[in-house]
């Protein structure tokens, strides 16, 4: 007969050996995701292990699952990228960061891995977690932030004094653009539906026009940029709005380049590109006071079918961003 201690230590070698994780092995709707357990990864060069106390759910998740991704995705694979939580183990190679630091950001440039007890991030994506913010409030932050950090001041290039048409500005990406255009003295022209009106003038929104009742072509005109988070016929009738030299930003579809040659603007599509210097200055702003964040769902990490199927609108999509509650598992 075998000791019941022996039984007690090889269960516990497993446990820290292993982990929890949502596991897709073939790509296809909310169904085929697996809630399994793997083994624990281990952090290569310029890599750290991050205890995970929460991640993010996005758009971008759903189509890596659905196997529409903008990147090869190798399967199997463990979904997930925004992720806030602890390092508990460094590879070779990684400096500015320790055990013990609480961090915030995503795991890769893959965009998968976070949807776990433990996950292996790269240094270069991860930066120290906002002071003011618990980690599932952290984890609704990196993408979506850095998206429109990007677009405002990589792409469009803005300055103070320079006027962005936001589209979309009610959602994710768009709510950190209205409040980080505000912050650089940009002005900012929203574009929401009626009911959203009041929350983003609420965000700093110097102007803001209902696309239900409005033409916003009709309504504005010589802007610098615009910001396009919806894509579509939303995307083409944005280039009327713009000056001569005007730029529109993409996060959505590549816009068409024979209507920016006919507008004489510049069109650009862009992949957002997750770096430890944006999350810092994102940081920074949040715990100044200078950006709030919008939770909209927390689900613990069990649930994330239930995420998913929000996604897909099966179930009630919430406003704000849905976050995993790993401790919550």
């Amino acid at each position: 007969m075998i000791p019941s201690s022996m039984i007690r230590d090889a269960t516990e070698e497993r446990t820290l050996s292993t982990m929890m994780a949502w596991r897709v092995r073939e790509f296809g709707p909310p169904e085929i995701m697996k809630f399994e357990r793997v083994p624990r990864p281990e952090p290569g060069a310029g890599e750290v292990l991050v205890k995970v106390k929460a991640a993010g759910v996005g758009p971008w998740d759903g189509w890596i699952r659905a196997g529409k991704s903008a990147l090869p995705q190798p399967l199997p694979l463990t979904l997930g990228s925004d992720l806030s939580g602890e390092i508990v183990a460094m590879g070779p190679d990684v400096a500015e960061l320790a055990v013990g630091d609480q961090v915030y950001g995503v795991t890769n440039p893959q965009f998968v891995g976070a949807y776990a007890e433990y996950a292996v991030a790269s240094a270069g994506m991860v930066s120290t977690k906002p002071t003011s913010l618990t980690h599932v409030e952290a984890a609704s932050v990196p993408v979506v932030a850095v998206t429109a950090w990007q677009a405002l001041f990589d792409h469009a290039q803005l300055k103070a004094g320079q006027t962005v048409v936001i589209q979309g500005a009610a959602g994710n990406v768009g709510s950190y653009a209205v409040q980080l255009a505000r912050q650089a003295g940009v002005q900012t022209i929203a574009s929401v539906s009626t009911e959203d009106i009041s929350a983003v003038r609420d965000l700093g929104a110097n102007t803001v026009i209902d696309c239900r009742t409005q033409r916003f072509e009709k309504e504005v005109q010589d802007a610098d940029a615009v910001i396009d988070l919806v894509g579509g016929e939303t995307q083409e009738r944005s280039f009327q709005v713009l000056r001569r030299g005007g730029k529109l930003i993409s996060a959505v579809s590549r816009p068409g380049q024979d209507l920016a040659k006919r507008y004489g603007v510049e069109a650009a599509f862009f992949l957002v590109n997750v770096r430890s210097e944006c999350l810092t200055k994102v940081a920074r702003f949040i715990d100044g006071g200078k950006l709030r964040t919008n939770v909209g769902t927390v689900l613990p990490l069990a649930d994330a079918r239930e995420a998913h199927l929000m996604l897909e609108r099966v179930r009630p999509q919430p406003k704000g961003k849905i976050v995993l509650d790993v401790g919550a598992s």
